[in-house]
């Protein structure tokens, strides 16, 4: 019973040792919908696609949300986006 014991916790380590290394893969970027020109932060992470599709992407990639905030700010300030 011990033994078991003992493993379990090996196990467990180890999978959050390996967890701990995955580096997190999420992105985001800047969406402007067609219909009234808000801009949108979106979440890459998210495996489905903004609904309705009459939306255009505005911005390259960026690693954090922060990021992408002030592309948002940016893109208000020049007019690109209404809100």
């Amino acid at each position: 019973m011990r033994r078991m014991s003992v493993l379990c916790a090996a196990v467990g380590l180890a999978a959050a040792a390996f967890i701990a290394n995955s580096p997190a893969q999420a992105g985001y970027h800047l969406i402007r919908w067609q219909d009234g020109g808000f801009c949108q932060i979106w979440d890459e992470s998210i495996a489905t696609t903004p609904w309705p599709s009459d939306y255009h992407r505005v911005s390259a990639t960026v690693p954090t949300f922060l990021d992408a905030l002030a592309l948002k700010d940016s893109a208000l300030k020049a007019g690109h986006c209404s809100w």
